[in-house]
C-alpha cells in the first residue's frame, strides 16, 4: 500500500497529481503549522493571510480544497467562498471557527461550506476532514486504489466496473459502461458518432450510426434520468460529457 510520510494512505488527484490546498489563516504561525501538517501528507500547499491574496492565490493555484477561517483583517470567510466558487465551483471548503461560534458554522454551511472545525483544534482532526471532504467529492483517490475517472460528480472505478453519480451506484450494461467510458476520457471534447463506433464497437457499422444514438439516449436515462445532464448532443457534430455548471 502506497502511504503519505503521515502513515496513512496516499491520496492524490485523480490523474495522480498531488492534491492542491490553500490555506487561508491570518496568524502566520497556525497556517504555517496547518501547511506543514498538509505537504505531511504530500499535498501541494499555498497560504493567504487574508481574502483578497486568497482569492488572488486560488486563481493561481486552482485548489481542490480550502481550509478558510471565518474571521479576516479585510473581510469574513464567507464573503471570500463566494468569491472562491466564481474561481472554482467544486472546490471543498473546510472552516475555521471560534468554539462558541455557533451562528458562523451554521452560516457557513448555508453558505456552500462543506464542513466546519472549531479552535482550537488538533491537526489531525483538520487533515482527517479534508481527506473525508476530498474523497467524498470524488476529487481524490487513494495511490492504491484502481484507476478512476471523474466528471464533475460522475466517478468510474475502471478496475472494479462500478460508476455512480452523487455517490449513487449506476448499473450499466458492458457496452453501455465502455461508451461512457469514452466519453469520460475525454471530457468537454466533441466525439462523432464515427469515433464512437471504432473506439466503442472496434469495427464499421456499414452506417448503422443509430446504433450510437440508441445507446447515448441508454446511458442518458441512467447518468442524467432525475438529475441535470451531463451528456450533450452537438448538432452535426456529436456528442460531450460535461460537468454540470452551478
Amino acid at each position: 500500500m502506497n502511504t503519505a510520510r503521515s502513515g496513512r494512505p496516499a491520496l492524490t488527484r485523480p490523474d495522480g497529481t498531488p492534491l492542491r490546498v490553500l490555506v487561508v489563516d491570518d496568524d502566520p504561525d497556525l497556517a504555517e503549522v496547518l501547511s506543514g501538517a498538509l505537504r505531511y501528507e504530500g499535498w501541494q500547499v499555498r497560504t493567504a493571510g487574508d481574502g483578497a491574496s486568497a482569492v488572488t492565490a486560488a486563481r493561481e493555484l486552482l485548489p481542490d480544497a480550502v481550509v478558510l477561517d471565518v474571521m479576516l483583517p479585510d473581510t469574513d470567510g464567507f464573503a471570500v467562498l463566494r468569491a472562491l466558487h466564481t474561481v472554482k465551483a467544486d472546490v471543498c471548503v473546510l472552516f475555521l471557527t471560534a468554539r462558541d461560534a455557533v451562528e458562523d458554522r451554521i452560516k457557513g454551511i448555508t453558505a456552500g461550506g462543506d464542513d466546519y472545525v472549531t479552535k482550537p483544534f488538533s491537526l489531525e482532526e483538520v487533515v482527517a476532514r479534508l481527506r473525508g471532504l476530498l474523497r467524498r467529492a470524488g476529487m481524490a483517490r487513494q495511490l492504491d486504489e484502481g484507476p478512476r475517472l471523474t466528471v464533475g460528480d460522475l466517478v468510474m472505478d475502471e478496475e472494479a466496473r462500478e460508476v455512480a453519480r452523487g455517490g449513487e451506484l449506476i448499473e450499466l450494461s458492458p457496452t453501455e459502461f465502455e461508451l461512457l467510458r469514452f466519453l469520460m476520457r475525454n471530457p468537454r471534447r466533441v466525439l462523432s458518432k464515427a469515433q464512437i463506433l471504432d473506439r466503442v464497437w472496434s469495427y464499421d457499422f456499414g452506417g448503422r450510426a443509430h446504433v450510437v444514438e440508441l445507446y447515448i439516449s441508454y446511458l442518458r436515462k441512467k447518468v442524467d434520468g432525475g438529475r441535470e445532464p451531463m451528456i450533450h448532443t452537438v448538432r452535426g457534430a456529436g456528442y460531450v460529457i460535461k460537468p454540470v455548471t452551478p
